[in-house]
Protein backbone atom coordinates (compact mmCIF):
# COMPACT_ATOMS: atom_id res chain seq x y z
CA UNK A 1 0.00 0.00 0.00
CA UNK A 2 2.05 2.87 -1.31
CA UNK A 3 -0.53 5.46 -2.36
CA UNK A 4 -1.83 8.08 0.07
CA UNK A 5 -5.45 9.02 -0.64
CA UNK A 6 -7.95 11.30 1.05
CA UNK A 7 -11.37 9.96 1.96
CA UNK A 8 -14.06 12.56 1.37
CA UNK A 9 -17.71 12.59 2.38
CA UNK A 10 -20.46 14.77 0.96
CA UNK A 11 -22.61 17.23 2.89
CA UNK A 12 -25.65 18.89 1.43
CA UNK A 13 -26.93 22.33 2.37
CA UNK A 14 -30.24 23.80 1.32
CA UNK A 15 -29.94 26.62 -1.20
CA UNK A 16 -33.20 28.20 -0.03
CA UNK A 17 -35.03 27.53 -3.30
CA UNK A 18 -35.90 23.87 -2.88
CA UNK A 19 -32.54 22.55 -4.05
CA UNK A 20 -29.25 21.93 -2.35
CA UNK A 21 -25.53 22.52 -2.71
CA UNK A 22 -23.07 19.63 -2.36
CA UNK A 23 -19.76 20.16 -0.57
CA UNK A 24 -17.06 17.49 -0.26
CA UNK A 25 -15.26 17.40 3.10
CA UNK A 26 -11.98 15.63 3.89
CA UNK A 27 -12.35 12.88 6.49
CA UNK A 28 -8.86 11.39 6.73
CA UNK A 29 -5.83 10.28 4.73
CA UNK A 30 -5.11 6.55 4.36
CA UNK A 31 -2.62 4.30 2.57
CA UNK A 32 -4.02 2.17 -0.27
CA UNK A 33 -2.97 0.14 -3.28
CA UNK A 34 -4.51 1.14 -6.60
CA UNK A 35 -4.75 -1.36 -9.45
CA UNK A 36 -6.25 -0.58 -12.87
CA UNK A 37 -8.86 -3.06 -14.02
CA UNK A 38 -7.89 -5.16 -17.03
CA UNK A 39 -9.73 -4.68 -20.31
CA UNK A 40 -11.70 -7.93 -20.15
CA UNK A 41 -12.75 -7.21 -16.54
CA UNK A 42 -13.94 -3.78 -17.62
CA UNK A 43 -15.96 -5.37 -20.45
CA UNK A 44 -17.61 -7.82 -18.04
CA UNK A 45 -18.38 -5.06 -15.54
CA UNK A 46 -20.25 -3.03 -18.17
CA UNK A 47 -22.70 -5.84 -18.80
CA UNK A 48 -24.89 -5.13 -15.78
CA UNK A 49 -23.56 -2.08 -13.99
CA UNK A 50 -21.61 1.13 -14.26
CA UNK A 51 -18.06 0.48 -15.46
CA UNK A 52 -15.35 -0.07 -12.87
CA UNK A 53 -11.90 1.27 -13.78
CA UNK A 54 -9.85 0.46 -10.64
CA UNK A 55 -9.61 -1.93 -7.71
CA UNK A 56 -8.40 -0.30 -4.51
CA UNK A 57 -7.27 -2.17 -1.37
CA UNK A 58 -7.10 -0.53 2.04
CA UNK A 59 -7.16 -1.45 5.71
CA UNK A 60 -10.62 -1.93 7.16
CA UNK A 61 -12.57 1.14 8.23
CA UNK A 62 -16.07 2.52 7.90
CA UNK A 63 -16.62 3.44 4.24
CA UNK A 64 -19.62 3.53 1.91
CA UNK A 65 -20.55 4.19 -1.70
CA UNK A 66 -21.56 7.72 -0.66
CA UNK A 67 -17.88 8.56 -0.07
CA UNK A 68 -15.11 9.15 -2.62
CA UNK A 69 -11.33 8.89 -2.73
CA UNK A 70 -8.97 11.60 -3.94
CA UNK A 71 -5.42 10.80 -5.06
CA UNK A 72 -3.60 13.94 -6.16
CA UNK A 73 -5.67 15.42 -8.99
CA UNK A 74 -7.55 12.13 -9.51
CA UNK A 75 -10.97 11.36 -8.03
CA UNK A 76 -12.37 7.86 -7.59
CA UNK A 77 -16.12 7.31 -7.21
CA UNK A 78 -16.78 4.26 -5.00
CA UNK A 79 -19.08 1.73 -6.65
CA UNK A 80 -18.69 -1.22 -4.26
CA UNK A 81 -17.01 -1.92 -0.92
CA UNK A 82 -16.16 -5.52 0.01
CA UNK A 83 -14.94 -6.69 3.43
CA UNK A 84 -12.31 -9.23 2.33
CA UNK A 85 -13.10 -12.68 3.82
CA UNK A 86 -15.38 -10.91 6.37
CA UNK A 87 -12.32 -10.54 8.64
CA UNK A 88 -12.54 -6.77 9.19
CA UNK A 89 -8.89 -6.46 8.14
CA UNK A 90 -9.01 -5.20 4.54
CA UNK A 91 -11.49 -3.60 2.16
CA UNK A 92 -11.53 -4.16 -1.58
CA UNK A 93 -13.08 -1.17 -3.31
CA UNK A 94 -14.33 -1.20 -6.87
CA UNK A 95 -14.18 2.35 -8.16
CA UNK A 96 -14.60 4.44 -11.28
CA UNK A 97 -12.14 7.25 -11.98
CA UNK A 98 -14.01 10.49 -12.54
CA UNK A 99 -12.86 12.25 -15.70
CA UNK A 100 -12.49 16.02 -15.37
Amino acid sequence: MKHRVTIQTVSRASDGQGGFTETWNDVTDVWVSIEPVKGWERYQAQQLETPVTHKIMMRYRSLSTKDRLVYGARTFIIKEVLNVNEENRFLQIKAMEKQT
